[in-house]
């Protein structure tokens, strides 16, 4: 974990990571050589599902190459462990068949193991939208954490929690299908306008078969027809290149709207990106950015 991503742990949670590299553990004295049979998973671990083959991967990096940084656990009791940090690196030692594995022990409760095991998924972009969200939701009615408090440990803005928090509004079956990557958060959020949970699943489908943008998802939510898709050569009197109709192709697929764009001359143009609610604008604008916004 890198120096800047420490400081966006929130007050007090850096120091309980304690050394990042195994090198470090071994100079501070915090390095424990750690039965791997003696370890349990977290129990507050907010991803459901590991890529077995990125675990190999990762087994065939520690084979060669050691263990670059010490996992992170807590006292369970009776000479046991729960992991804080590092399932991904403890299911690799165990494929690998080690018998122990370096590590740095802590003592934290069981608000901060959640904190904590949020943060390092965070991170890595390892979490669905859906396993983001099942963990805030943890923070804030198990811990009684506001969604102020819950922006401030894992180094998020508070307008981040509150829309990933709507999504478990939705239909158990939309949000596996959001969990699963068949639609975009954006697309999910076009959905929330709906009240009803027939309509919202019935929606969704479409969205599946059909590839619809979430310009389309936001109209038909709004209960109006859909917009017929108009040829490249439109009424608009608009004559593209091909190259030019492939960046509009791409652009739509990426950002999931309407985007047109109108050649003058032969080095010069605009690019018109469209959006239909402010949601929609705060998702483009963070597709763009490559992070999150709060305008």
């Amino acid at each position: 974990m890198t120096a800047a991503g420490k400081r966006r742990l929130g007050r007090g949670l850096e120091a309980l990571l304690g050394p990042t590299t195994t090198e470090e553990a071994t100079e501070s004295g915090d390095l424990r050589r750690v039965p791997i049979d003696r370890i349990r998973p977290n129990p507050f671990q907010p991803r459901n599902a590991f890529d077995e083959q990125a675990i190999t991967e990762l087994a065939n990096s520690m084979r060669a190459a050691g263990l670059l940084q010490p996992i992170v656990l807590r006292p369970a009791g009776e000479g046991t462990y729960e992991l804080i940090a590092g399932e991904r690196r403890w299911r690799a030692a165990r494929e690998l068949e080690w018998p122990e594995i370096g590590a740095v022990v802590r003592e934290v409760d069981d608000r901060t193991l959640l904190t904590l095991a949020l943060v390092e998924n965070l991170q890595r972009d390892a979490l669905s939208p859906i396993d983001e969200a099942n963990g805030y939701r943890r923070l804030v009615e198990d811990f009684q954490a506001s969604q102020g408090e819950v922006a401030e440990l894992v180094g998020r803005d508070r307008s981040t929690i509150a829309n990933a928090l709507r999504l478990l509004r939705l239909p158990q079956t939309v949000q596996l299908m959001v969990h699963d990557g068949k639609m975009d958060v954006g697309h999910a959020r076009a959905l929330l306008q709906l009240s009803d949970d027939k309509a919202i699943e019935r929606l969704a489908q479409l969205i599946v078969k059909q590839g619809l943008s979430v310009r389309e998802v936001e109209v038909r939510a709004r209960g109006q027809r859909a917009p017929q898709r108009r040829p490249r050569t439109a009424k608009d009197g608009r004559k593209l290149s091909p190259a030019a109709r492939r960046i509009e192709d791409e652009l739509r697929r990426h950002l999931q709207t309407d985007v047109y764009l109108s050649q003058k001359g032969a080095a010069g143009g605009r690019l018109t990106i469209n959006f239909y609610s402010n949601d929609d604008l705060t998702r483009i604008i963070e597709l763009l950015l490559g992070r999150s916004f709060e305008g």
